[in-house]
């Protein structure tokens, strides 16, 4: 490691990048902060070979060192498997949520142990407060649009008492400017919307290569009439309006995708709950989740929203919320922190 002695005078951070514009200027705002920065780039699958060039590349740029975490077996086992089942099961789960704390944080964590980091950082929005309990928890960050703490509700606390978020308090004009002022190629590149290990976005074209065979059936109207086959459970979510494929001469929505494979449809009116329950509940100390008032989000992008929590997996809400899905989870909040959450199961 020579030309980077300094490590042993400060305190040794190391973050995971992937070539993008937030972890990337990350990088550059641990430094400013005193830090002695790593990086790490993990190899999720071979759709990722673009990204640990464009991470070598940043590290080049910002001199530090790279290393790259081999996780395909890791990634295959506990994200792309539990995947494909839980859409050909009719359910839509969020992938990012189960690789968090099983395979990426994990895989961080172990390589800083093993250069000597006490710390790990990445380039998600969101922050981490230490309460008077002494439990470190996720919170908001200053940036409402660019939210990232669902995403890391089942980060447990061994990560959360070393993980660094440097980016909590930025928004991401600013970071895009930092970008600029550091010459660095990804400063304009437009952000990721698409599932890392599905460039394409084509979820069932996916699912199908790897030999899975997603149930099939058929739509079921409001007042209980065939509407005909469709495609494949795989390529419907429950909420979902366009691209059905019918001509039933009025808007309808997926509102229930039954053990059958069958499909149940509805009417605009009759897509909101008002329960759900949940399952595989985490919280950050590893405690049960107690019953309360909270506001829960139940996907990524969702306005949190006041709920009634019962203690053991029931929701209830005193205003009814929009198509809850099945395999999304529900995350709850007190006062910008998160206090846990779990994966939907069922609605009314």
């Amino acid at each position: 490691m020579e030309g980077f002695n300094t490590f042993e005078k400060q305190d040794k951070v190391l973050i995971g990048m992937s070539g993008g514009v937030d972890s990337s200027v990350a990088v550059r705002i641990l430094q400013e902060q005193g830090f002695a920065v790593q990086g790490a780039v993990i190899r999720f699958s071979p759709a990722h070979d673009a990204a640990v060039t464009a991470a070598q590349a940043t590290a080049d740029t910002l001199k530090i060192p790279l290393h790259v975490i081999d996780a395909e077996q890791a990634f295959e086992t506990h994200v792309i498997l539990p995947f494909c089942e839980n859409y050909c099961a009719g359910r839509t789960p969020n992938p990012c949520i189960a690789c968090n704390p099983l395979v990426k944080f994990r895989l961080l964590a172990e390589k800083a142990d093993e250069l000597g980091c006490a710390f790990i950082a990445t380039g998600h929005y969101a922050r981490v407060e230490v309460g008077e309990d002494g439990i470190s928890r996720i919170a908001v960050p200053e940036s409402a649009a660019r939210d990232q703490s669902y995403m890391l509700y089942r980060l447990p606390q061994d990560i959360l008492r070393k993980l660094v978020l440097p980016l909590g308090e930025f928004e991401k004009d600013d970071i895009r400017e930092m970008a600029r002022e550091l010459q660095l190629a990804c400063a304009d590149a437009p952000d990721s919307m698409e599932i890392c290990f599905i460039p394409d976005g084509d979820y069932s074209a996916y699912i199908r290569a790897r030999g899975f065979s997603p149930k099939i059936g058929r739509f079921i109207g409001p007042d209980g009439e065939d509407l005909g086959a469709h495609a494949g459970v795989d390529h419907y979510t429950v909420g979902q309006r366009k691209g059905l494929g019918i001509a039933a001469g009025r808007p309808l929505f997926v509102k229930a995708i039954l053990p059958s494979g069958d499909i149940q449809l509805a009417e605009t009116g009759q897509e909101y709950s008002t329960c759900m329950t949940l399952t595989d509940l985490a919280t950050p100390d590893g405690e049960p989740l107690a019953a309360g008032e909270y506001l829960v989000k139940i996907r990524s992008a969702a306005k949190p929203t006041p709920c009634r929590y019962d203690g053991s997996g029931s929701v209830t809400f005193p205003e009814p919320v929009r198509a809850p899905a099945p395999g999304q989870s529900a995350v709850f909040y007190r006062d910008g922190l998160v206090y846990g959450g779990g994966i939907i199961d069922t609605t009314d």
